[in-house]
């Protein structure tokens, strides 16, 4: 009889590998549910008749889950482990999908709006889960970067989104079919609960290492809520958020209007593809730049950078106007992984709840888009989106303020 041997224990870099490609999916397809609900804005003016206020509720909707839902959220991934919450996440976000459809089908708006906040329910789980992961699991030197090339996945994901729905949701087209926009998101459903059942498979590849096992004690919370750095950081993701979900929303209606293109709607929703693709394009460049870089620079020059093109995009007019709030896209790219690592507490226990402080500061992509909408219907489109303008000037001052990374022990 041989004797037994004990299996040896998996190299964390290996885990880590394999939890990046397990990743790639889900930051694509979060990518082309979010660019893909940001359309709807264009579709409830057009076929509801609803101002910008009415309209940019669909943000209030699909980002009040951050606020409402991150604390039990945070219990949750505690108790559950990572990969189980992703399982879940995923789950939930699927059948959020398949209301929306039906919601969209009838042209029912409190079913638009319920069914949002199912999907962003779901997303809350993997801000949480997802993007913690991947931070902590593997070199830490190396996280940002690591972050910064799962986001450009999404960010392909915000590209393919526009392009698909530019035809189904908001075209011509669309407005007279209500079955039409229902493509986008019965897609998403399919592929997210092929990813739910991927991740449940793997529920217990992280078993054994620090990450596998998120014992949190109260005076872990008490401190970790205490963290100036992360409460910060924790400011500086609502203003980007917000700003980002703002311009994305708003920009199809930018387009439209004289001082840009004058385009017409579906025209100028095929255009916003390029807002997302320079994302990606910027996120994948990010990432090979901080290799040489440091995350604090190239997040300090990338806020500044997005103010004053914000600002040219309404200072100018035409097409010069039009390439300004496009090429925000680019600059806006690197921001929200680089803030996240930059702000998230190192140490095992003080990760979860503070992932959950950075969660729900994912709510201002709710409350921005509301402000500007609420300014634009008194003052105008164009000059309202100084107020996004605006929200990028204490990100710089919070690159500068925590430029030196924490300390790993």
């Amino acid at each position: 009889m041989k004797p037994h041997r004990p299996t040896p224990p998996v190299s964390i870099d290996l885990v880590a590998a394999r939890l990046f490609r397990l990743s790639l999916g889900v930051f694509f397809i979060g990518g082309f549910v979010a660019s893909s609900i940001s359309l709807l804005v264009p579709r409830m003016r057009l076929t509801l008749g609803l101002d910008y206020l009415m309209a940019t509720s669909v943000q209030l909707a699909s980002f009040s889950s951050y606020l409402l839902f991150a604390v039990p959220v945070a219990a949750i991934v505690a108790a559950t482990g990572f990969m189980r919450a992703h399982a879940i996440g995923l789950a939930v976000m699927a059948l959020g999908c398949v209301a929306l459809a039906g919601g969209i089908m009838t042209q029912h708006y409190g079913i638009v709006l319920a069914a949002l906040l199912a999907v962003s329910t779901g997303a809350t789980f993997l801000q949480i889960a997802s993007n913690t992961a991947v931070t902590i699991v593997g070199d830490p030197r190396r996280a940002a970067m690591r972050l910064n090339l799962l986001q450009g996945f999404n960010s392909f994901g915000t590209v393919v989104g526009p392009a698909l729905g530019a035809t189904t949701i908001v075209s011509a087209r669309a407005a007279t079919d209500p079955a039409g926009p229902v493509l986008p998101f019965a897609i998403a459903a399919l592929v997210l609960a092929l990813l739910a059942a991927a991740f449940f498979h793997r529920r217990d590849m992280l078993q054994g290492l620090p990450a596998g096992s998120l014992r949190i004690t109260r005076s872990a919370w008490v401190v970790t809520l205490g963290d100036r750095r992360l409460l910060a950081g924790a400011g500086g993701i609502f203003l980007y958020v917000g700003a980002e979900v703002t311009i994305g929303t708003l920009l199809t209606d930018f387009l439209m209007t004289r001082h840009a293109l004058a385009w017409r709607a579906d025209a100028a929703a095929g255009l916003v593809a390029l807002y997302w693709g320079g994302a990606m394009i910027g996120r994948f460049a990010g990432a090979a730049v901080m290799r040489s870089v440091s995350p604090a620079r190239v997040l300090g020059g990338a806020a500044v950078l997005a103010a004053l093109l914000v600002g040219g995009a309404v200072a100018t007019g035409g097409a010069v106007a039009a390439g300004a709030l496009l090429a925000v896209g680019i600059v806006n790219s690197i921001m929200y992984p680089t803030i996240y690592v930059m702000a998230l507490p190192v140490r095992p226990e003080r990760t979860a709840p503070g992932a959950m402080v950075l969660c729900i500061a994912v709510i201002g992509g709710a409350v921005i888009p509301m402000l500007t909408g609420a300014l634009a219907d008194r003052i105008g489109l164009v000059h309202a989106l100084l107020l996004p303008a605006a929200c990028y000037l204490p990100i710089a001052a919070f690159a500068r303020r925590y430029r030196t990374p924490r300390a790993v022990a």
